[in-house]
């Protein structure tokens, strides 16, 4: 089991769960891991030496992939570092169509544009999970984009129902992802090729 552990109150130390959302490379062998995590919000962790063949990391950090981590806490700043990880969710199916990527993708970058760093969210924790595994299980679709937004919308507490979802975030948030023109396109496309022909 792993733990977010602060050195300096290593009595108090919880589980927490937590969702890749991004890397970034930061050297030739480590990394910038960006967590969603259920207990804490975004935390940002540094993986040393995460790009060797060798590491404990190696295999365990990619896209989407959910588990439990534990955490050494900066000092200073907002780059943590990463000690354990121990993955539940590889969601392969979201490997199998480049759509289902993209949507996976979409719902990562407008949730860091909604929230703060390190404020817990559990809800949106919640809805990002539900999100991802029904991707997984399912072709990603225009309708899990437009009831991800909607569910957002209405968990921040700006949902109107005389406005679309999408206009309430980009009001609250200024701008939306600049994925989401493209992505509409291309899953519109595919709902329309996958709908019974009359």
């Amino acid at each position: 089991m792993a733990f977010w552990c602060d050195p300096a109150d290593t009595a108090n130390v919880q589980p927490t769960l937590a969702i890749v959302v991004r890397l970034t490379r930061l050297t030739d062998t480590s990394l910038i891991v960006h967590w969603f995590t259920r207990d804490h919000g975004l935390v940002k962790t540094v993986v040393k030496g995460a790009r060797r063949p060798a590491s404990p990391f190696a295999g365990k950090l990619d896209l989407f992939f959910g588990g439990e981590i534990s955490v050494v806490r900066a000092r200073r700043g907002e780059l943590h570092i990463l000690r354990e990880v121990m993955i539940h969710d590889w969601r392969e199916g979201l490997r199998r169509h480049y759509s289902s990527t993209l949507l996976a993708a979409y719902f990562g970058q407008l949730l860091e544009l909604a929230v703060e760093p390190e404020h817990p969210e559990p809800l949106l924790y919640g809805l990002l999970q539900r999100a991802l595994d029904h991707v997984t299980t399912a072709a990603a679709s225009l309708r899990a984009l437009l009831h991800f937004e909607a569910e957002l919308a209405r968990l921040l507490g700006i949902a109107h129902h005389q406005r679309a979802a999408d206009l309430c975030l980009q009001d609250t948030l200024g701008s939306l992802p600049a994925s989401r023109r493209t992505l509409i396109e291309q899953l519109a496309t595919s709902d329309s090729l996958r709908s019974p022909k009359p």
